[in-house]
């Protein structure tokens, strides 16, 4: 395979290569460390991996919710397989492997609970209240601008700032679409204002393109192999897959084999010309899974309570909150009805107050909310768009765990 190696190094998104500068520029000026050792991607690696959204991962669900079964993959161990798969193919092309990592460590930060059935719910109440969709793509660019803080050098808490080309692959990740021969776009677009339907446009850079056909890999891969452990599959299912799983190489019983042939392929076939890309043969075989697994796994049958009772905790969860908007006295109005669902008032009251103006702020929060350097996305809650907008973007941050103690609590009454 040395003959294929690094053929990447030449496009990759490093210094001196073309719209470098754009592609590190962030939305405002992140402070400065002296002797800082690390390069702006590197950089962004570090931000996202501190940062509360993707500590949440662990507790939201991939494909099956099982929270107190500590072997099935969570949604940040799919984020660990997809940065596994992307830098492994981005080192042997000679991309630049600190921004393949960056982009793919922060790809699903904008992930609802309770895995794309919450996406679901959450988008039929963005379409109800906002007049748009819930895409998770979209949602984790939102939530690195506007939403996710850290603390600086003077302990303020101030957005991600990440730079154009993260953000850019977190909002083009979307491997739902069968498409080989990944090649990035050439203009540099407005993220927020022009990218608006999901797979609208491909990655500016070729890191991108490469997170983007290994988030692909990842999940068809692993998701099978929690189907398996749960007995979703039955013996008609196992013997399909293993005839797909033989298809390129005979010898192939598991998953794990089927990735490496499809990460092989792919460094044998990609080239600045053809783009990422895979052989006919193994692309077909990716398709195959791909399919297998909406007809056993996400179609199954035993999904749909599930997909009832996401629908069920989200909807309460927002329904309790919204009932009590009152404009700018909305602070005022939860805070008379916290008996009603303590953690979840509760916890709100003390997430919209570091998005809104301080005027209208409960006092005892003010002073957090001074010190926080970050827009007051929220403003005074001026109408009930933005005050929805604020329930989905909180809800959209919960974890499995928190969604579900938040509404089993509103059930029980001391």
């Amino acid at each position: 395979m040395k003959e294929h190696r690094f053929q990447f190094k030449d496009v990759a998104a490093i210094e001196g290569s073309p719209n470098w500068d754009a592609l590190i520029a962030r939305p405002s000026v992140l402070y400065e460390r002296e002797g800082d050792i690390r390069t702006p991607f590197a950089r962004d690696y570090t931000r996202i991996l501190h940062s509360q959204a993707y500590r949440r991962l662990k507790h939201k669900t991939q494909v099956f919710f099982n929270i107190d079964n500590d072997h099935i993959c969570t949604r940040m161990e799919h984020v660990a397989h997809v940065e596994s798969v992307a830098t492994t193919i981005a080192h042997s092309l000679g991309l630049n492997e600190e921004l393949t990592r960056a982009i793919a460590t922060g790809h699903d930060l904008g992930h609802a609970p309770f895995g794309h059935h919450g996406e679901n719910v959450l988008s039929k109440l963005c379409e109800e209240h906002l007049n748009r969709r819930f895409w998770h793509e979209r949602n984790g660019l939102r939530l690195v601008d506007k939403v996710e803080l850290l603390k600086d050098y003077y302990n303020r808490d101030k957005n991600l700032d990440l730079t154009y080309a993260v953000r850019d692959g977190i909002i083009s990740h979307c491997g739902e679409i069968d498409c080989n021969g990944l090649k990035p776009r050439k203009e540099l677009i407005d993220l927020e204002a022009e990218f608006l339907k999901k797979g609208q446009y491909q990655p500016a850079t070729w890191e991108g393109c490469v997170v983007k056909l290994a988030d692909k890999i990842a999940y068809v891969g692993r998701d099978i192999e929690d189907a398996k452990d749960l007995g979703f599959l039955s013996q008609t299912a196992m013997n399909e897959l293993t005839r797909m799983a033989q298809m390129n190489d005979e010898k192939a019983l598991n998953t794990t084999v089927i990735i490496y042939g499809l990460i092989s392929d792919i460094n044998k076939n990609s080239s600045p010309d053809k783009g990422i890309c895979m052989s006919d043969e193994f692309f077909e075989q990716l398709k195959a899974l791909k399919s297998f697994n909406y007809k056993y796994i996400y179609q199954n049958d035993r999904l749909v309570t599930f997909e009832k009772y996401a629908e069920l905790v989200i909807n309460e969860l927002f329904g309790v909150l919204f009932r009590y908007y009152d404009g700018r006295h909305s602070f005022e109005e939860l805070s008379k009805h916290e008996v009603m669902a303590p953690t979840l008032i509760d916890s709100f009251i003390h997430y919209a107050s570091k998005y809104c103006d301080p005027e209208i702020v409960p006092q005892e929060l003010v002073e957090r909310v001074l010190l926080a350097d970050n827009e007051k996305i929220y403003g005074r809650f001026e109408d009930k768009e933005t005050y929805a907008h604020a329930i989905i973007d909180y809800i959209s941050g919960m974890t499995d765990r928190f969604a579900v103690k938040a509404f089993n609590e509103m059930l029980i009454y001391d």
